[in-house]
């Protein structure tokens, strides 16, 4: 298991400081870079690497740092340094610590996490000999296998960091999958959710009683064919693990958004108004932050997100927003070129506890302002009862709920507005907008009774084909 520890100081950890931090083995360690300087790897004499650290980032958004590590004294603007230590050799993990731990005293910050701190010269006392030579240069990745890619976590709440964005992306480009493994005690970020949401990626629970299962599913796993795979009966089915079936009923809850805009591909296209129409209709102000990964660190910026997408065509673009620290917001932007032009696909989850109430009546008027002027195809509004900080723990949860589905204006004339207007079960839509092009608003219930997934399947049955491939469920 790698080990992860984090250096939050005030200013930027210069050459001379790094340098004093990669000096926690003494001199008879090396040292090594990837990436093209963007990790600096701590090796023993014979180029093993034990600490891996990735170049500081300036966290600008506030919240960040609580919201991922807890109460840690440091609130943005911070620098956040974060290294990687393999327990291939005993003691990586105490260079991990004595390299922030110096970083820290010289620059005046503090670890995470706390306990890890030091700032003593660690010596290598193992037979480095005797320990495998890594067969990946990805940090981030534990085990690598012909068709699985392991990473092993040990932190309470893991982020879609830039080690585990370069771990999925290159066991993708190797047809490999992404498999984390956790104690059962972590939970995940929404951003580290989505991309392990669906085979061949998964979250595997390490749960010292009752063995390995999926966090997501349930499915009880076992190590076959170097990969995590469901043991399966006779009649080739998955049983759920007990642990996972053990759900505490909560009265926190989600307000879910899943969006799609299409646009023009021209020279004056600004990409995340969308995104940011729905926080302010939402949450009364903009998002706070956007990052390609997490922690989120740059103040919000639609012309900047937009160079970036731009500058990534026609590859995709996947981005995180994240809202301010008094309203848990986070959104999931999917930025992608497509024969019909440049479309967003926006994944938004808002978080209320126990007393608040999700501003549901504000979803109209947000869907009527997204069709008039951000070029909405979909959008789908859900509840469901769960966390108000937004992470996912490894257990059941109460599936979301529907509560309305928008066809945008363009897409209710493809499919034909004599059809689109007489939905198979429920009232008659309501139109968002000039009767002539006016957008379809369809009511599914009030986000608590279940049957309105049966309503929203039939209706997306009716309006097939056109609307299949751009309604999206959470």
């Amino acid at each position: 298991m790698t080990k992860d520890v984090i250096a939050l100081t005030p200013a930027m950890p210069d050459l001379r400081t790094l340098l004093a931090g990669l000096y926690a083995g003494g001199p008879d360690l090396g040292v090594s870079t990837l990436a093209d300087g963007a990790v600096v790897q701590l090796c023993a004499p014979d180029g093993r690497p034990l600490v891996s650290v990735e170049a500081p980032l300036l966290v600008q958004v506030p919240g960040e740092t609580t919201r991922l590590l807890g109460d840690t004294g440091q609130e943005a603007p911070v620098w956040w340094t974060e290294a990687r230590a393999s327990t291939a050799v005993a003691e990586a993990g105490r260079l991990a610590g004595s390299f922030a731990g110096r970083l820290a005293t010289v620059l005046g910050g503090t670890v995470w996490p706390p306990e890890a701190a030091t700032t003593e010269v660690v010596p290598l006392t193992t037979d480095v000999s005797a320990v495998p030579v890594p067969v990946t240069g990805t940090p981030a990745v534990d085990v690598l296998t012909t068709t699985t890619a392991v990473v092993i976590q040990d932190r309470p709440l893991v982020p879609l960091t830039s080690w585990l964005s370069d771990a999925l992306r290159t066991a993708a480009e190797s047809d490999r999958a992404l498999q984390i493994v956790t104690p059962p005690t972590a939970r995940l970020t929404l951003p580290t959710r989505t991309v392990l949401h669906g085979l061949p990626n998964r979250w595997v629970v390490q749960d010292p009683e009752h063995g390995y299962y999926d966090g997501l599913s349930g499915a009880v796993l076992h190590w076959k064919g170097g990969t995590f795979a469901p043991v399966r009966d006779e009649a080739g089915k998955a049983s759920p693990a007990e642990a996972f079936t053990a759900t505490t009923v909560t009265a926190e809850r989600q307000l879910l958004l899943t969006l799609r805009t299409r646009h023009a591909p021209d020279a004056d296209l600004v990409l995340g108004r969308s995104l940011e129409t729905a926080f302010r209709r939402l949450t009364g102000r903009p998002p706070a932050g956007w990052s390609t990964a997490e922690p989120v660190n740059l103040p919000w910026s639609t012309r900047e997100l937009t160079d970036l997408a731009r500058a990534r065509a026609p590859r995709p673009t996947y981005l995180v927003a994240v809202g301010s620290p008094d309203r848990p917001a986070l959104a999931t932007v999917r930025v992608l070129r497509t024969p019909a032009g440049v479309e967003e696909d926006v994944s938004l989850s808002f978080g209320y506890g126990d007393g608040e109430s999700p501003p549901l009546s504000a979803v109209e008027e947000l869907a009527a302002e997204l069709d008039a002027g951000h070029g909405l195809v979909t959008l789908l509004t859900s509840l469901r009862s769960a966390r108000r900080d937004l992470t996912v723990p490894a257990g059941a949860e109460q599936p979301p709920v529907p509560v309305s589905f928008t066809l945008g204006h363009v897409e209710a004339d493809r499919v034909g507005r004599a059809r689109a207007e007489r939905p198979p079960t429920g009232p008659p839509p309501t139109r968002l907008g000039r009767a002539a092009d006016a957008a379809l608003h369809y009511r599914l219930g009030d986000g608590t009774d279940v049957e309105a997934w049966g309503r929203f399947r039939r209706l997306l049955g009716h309006l097939r084909p056109v609307v299949q491939d751009s309604a999206t469920t959470p």
